[in-house]
């Protein structure tokens, strides 16, 4: 019908812009529109007065600051110039353009609402850390340096607001590139799939750059400032080992965005995308991005608000929560160790991701375009040129790994000990490389498991669900096991390493595992650009869609988006290895903070205990709880939008004969109020559980004698909510990958293709599995994160 449609010249020539209510307010952050009202020379002379500010800053602090802040400046640049080379780029005709503003308007009024509820909500819970710390207790060590219950806490919610703040930059720099480079991609896509690829992937990469820039320049910059205002290592003054504890605010600060961001975006896209599916597809029978469809708009802005402002956001809070938990535990080590100068052992991770903004930016320049046209050969697909660029990327972060553990990590107390953390971040290096691997074996359709679920959708929907939720449990088996491994050996290497304490035990195990945790986000930046490659390319095949281009031209952007299916899937398996390690080493530092507190030793917690076999319940309820709040939020919200979709066809039969236009503005606004009013309901229980908990087991704690009881059975809360949010959300990704790419598959022609009984079996199964990967899977390793935070953040109200 499609084809025979336009064969008769029946089609939107002239589509006006449907969002021009929606973008009431500039949807361009303040900080940026003061910055646009400055003159150009006066911008440039306040730039240098700032950078010079920064370089004093850090030259009072460390040289290896100093690095830091001009290897993120380098990258800044780089940024700037991806982002011309990008914008340089031609938008296509006319009809491509308009869609791409309609997409922006959309996803840029939503980003404004949703950012601005986040906002107040940040508001009123830095109120509530500033009367928590105002009344807390202090440590001998903070006593002893000076630093009162009033500094310690404008610090604290100081931190906290500027995590906040920067993350929510974050990401709004990835949706900012992404509805600009979509079009573009589109555009390229008539030329060349080569060239479609490459700026794909540098527009996804100028997002990477800055987000992983942003969050080193952050932390280092904190780290400086209260270097330099505390005196720090001066008479009377804080030691330089318990300095990086004041920078736990602004990893929960960039938790707490992260987590309402990625619930927000991700009910946003997946409630129109199942909505757009189950009337267009299943009921009407027309293709996927049809601009007959009424929720078309709504789904394709649901990409770039849940797929790249979401996912730069959590990005950042990896990041920043792994480099925070790695620099606190290397303090406390150095410390034990009585280490002469223990800057290198806490500015180390900040080297680490400082070489990752140089190897990203490689791989990313290793992928280039060529006068080739038409469709990528089937020897030399998107997926293999990516993982080329990866390959590049990982040599090069080995070699660079081992020089920063050389550099920074060498002390004559232990000569070999640097080698030991090499091998460590060795560890991994190759434990990322093994996940990416797992999720593409599990979600690629080139590979069994996902032709197997394919093939079950000949025999029905059932069949279908049968065999995708079967797929997504077995693929928790490997990931489980290599961390497992990974763990084990980085702390082996570490209690290795020769380095003691004063009563000669190894001390080296948990910064080990640090060093891991490094050496496996050490290639972020580029694990980044793949992952914002995937809603890029998809925004672009439905850009080719609607605006009715020829199907050689949307065969290129259907190869792109199945890859970028697959790079989802690969980068959230990923995500979710970081988290793992991340949150090991959080709660080891929330164990050691407990134990400064209380004076009392607190080394372990045993579950045989009544009530803290209750706390792992209660954390492992959480998990499932906040998982089915969130894919229950996605139902309600497509419900919704399904009831308008068909109402419009309904009422408005010239939809399908193009003689009448869908009405795409009253979907984009039912899903964003629905997506801001569901996203409350499981961040508020992830925010309030593990405080409540904590405050009645304290005062159950106390009246039975039992002073550490709260914190324990918080720690046993962590430990298992940790444990069940890893396997539920490798189960959820992998699945909900599998079923869209087992639709993909079956699109290509595989077991009748398009329209076939078998493609409306993947159908369903995919819709299932839309609220799965990007929703409640991306939710739950931000969630497993931002609990780990928050107790490290409210550790003194549990005692």
């Amino acid at each position: 019908m499609m084809e025979e449609d336009m064969e008769n010249g029946r089609s939107y020539q002239e589509r006006p812009r449907t969002f021009s209510t929606v973008r009431s307010k500039s949807s361009i952050p303040l900080v940026f529109r003061l910055l646009m009202r400055i003159n150009p020379r006066a911008l440039i002379i306040l730039s240098l007065l700032v950078f010079s500010g920064v370089l004093y800053v850090g030259a009072s602090t460390s040289p290896i600051v100093v690095f830091v802040f001009c290897i993120c400046t380098l990258s800044l640049f780089f940024s700037l110039y991806l982002t011309k080379w990008v914008l340089a780029k031609d938008e296509g005709p006319p009809e491509m353009s308009e869609i791409s503003d309609a997409i922006r308007d959309g996803a840029e009024g939503f980003f404004r609402t949703q950012y601005g509820t986040i906002s107040k909500m940040a508001c009123i819970l830095a109120f509530v850390i500033l009367g928590i710390y105002l009344f807390r207790n202090t440590t001998p060590q903070q006593e002893a340096s000076g630093l009162g219950r009033a500094t310690s806490a404008y610090i604290t919610v100081v931190s906290f607001l500027l995590g906040a703040l920067c993350s929510g930059i974050a990401g709004f720099v990835g949706m900012w590139v992404s509805v600009r480079a979509n079009v573009r991609v589109s555009s390229a896509a008539r030329r060349s799939a080569r060239e479609a690829l490459q700026i794909a992937v540098r527009a996804g990469g100028f997002s990477a750059i800055v987000v992983v820039c942003m969050a080193v320049f952050g932390v280092a910059i904190l780290y400086s400032t209260f270097y330099v205002w505390l005196g720090v290592d001066s008479p009377g003054s804080m030691k330089v080992t318990d300095l990086p504890l004041l920078l736990v605010g602004y990893g929960f600060g960039a938790s707490f965005v992260a987590l309402f961001a990625q619930l927000g975006g991700g009910i946003y896209t997946k409630a129109a995308d199942v909505g757009a599916d189950l009337v267009g597809k299943v009921e009407q029978g027309i293709p996927e991005d049809d601009p007959r469809n009424p929720a078309v708009i709504a789904d394709l802005v649901g990409d770039n608000v849940g797929d790249c402002a979401a996912r730069g956001a959590d990005l950042f809070e990896s990041i920043a929560a792994e480099i925070i938990s790695a620099m606190i535990l290397g303090g406390t080590m150095a410390q034990r160790c009585k280490i002469e100068d223990p800057s290198g052992f806490i500015l180390f991770p900040l080297v680490v991701h400082s070489f990752d903004l140089v190897v990203s930016s490689v791989g990313i320049l290793s992928i280039r375009g060529t006068r080739e046209s038409g469709l990528i050969s089937t020897i030399e697909d998107p997926m293999s040129i990516m993982q080329k660029g990866y390959s590049v990327t990982i040599m090069l972060a080995v070699l660079t790994f081992g020089v920063s553990t050389r550099w920074l990590l060498y002390t004559e107390q232990a000569p070999s000990a640097w080698l030991n953390f090499a091998l460590c971040g060795l560890v991994g290096i190759i434990t990322a490389y093994a996940f990416v691997w797992i999720s593409k074996y599990y979600t690629d359709y080139k590979h069994e498991p996902v032709r197997l679920l394919a093939l079950s959708s000949s025999t029905g929907h059932g069949t279908n669900i049968i065999a995708g939720v079967s797929l997504g449990m077995e693929s928790t088996a490997l990931p489980v096991l290599v961390i497992s491994v990974a763990i084990i050996s980085a702390y082996w290497l570490g209690q290795t390493s020769g380095l003691v304490d004063e009563s000669g035990n190894p001390t080296g195990g948990l910064f080990g595992t640090a060093v891991a945790t490094m050496g496996m986000l050490s290639t972020a930046g580029y694990v980044l650009t793949m992952d914002m490659f995937g809603p890029i390319a998809d925004n672009a095949g439905g850009i080719v869609e609607m605006s009715q281009q020829p199907e050689s031209v949307r065969e290129i952007t259907d190869v792109l988006d199945a890859v970028g299916n697959t790079t989802k899937a690969t980068t959230k398996g990923f995500a979710i290895g970081s988290a793992a390690l991340a949150s090991f080493l959080l709660f080891s530092a929330y164990m050691d903070e407990v134990a400064s507190f209380a004076q009392l030793p607190f080394k372990e917690v045993d579950i045989a205990v009544p009530e803290i076999f209750v706390g792992g319940l209660l954390g492992s309820m959480l998990i499932f709880l906040f998982s089915a709040w969130a894919c229950s939020a996605v139902g309600k919200t497509a419900q919704e939008v399904v009831n308008e979709v068909r109402r419009q066809f309904i009422e408005r039969p010239g939809i399908m004969d193009y003689k009448e236009k869908p009405d795409y503005g009253r979907c984009v606004a039912i899903v964003a109020s629905a997506s801001l009013r569901e996203m409350i309901r499981p961040g508020a229980l992830a925010i309030i559980s593990p405080m409540a908990v904590g405050v009645v087991f304290r005062i159950l704690g106390h009246s039975t004698g039992q002073p550490l009881l709260g914190a324990k059975v918080v720690a046993s809360m962590l430990m298992f909510a940790t444990v069940a949010g890893i396997l539920m959300a490798l189960f959820l990704n992998t699945a909900g990958g599998a079923w869209d790419n087992a639709k993909k598959y079956i699109e290509t022609g595989a077991l009748g293709g398009k329209g076939s009984e078998s493609h409306k079996a993947a159908v369903t199964g995919d819709t299932v599995g839309d609220p799965f990967k990007d929703t409640a899977g991306p939710s739950l390793h931000v969630l497993i994160k931002m609990l780990a935070t928050i107790t490290l953040v409210m550790a003194p109200i549990f005692l």
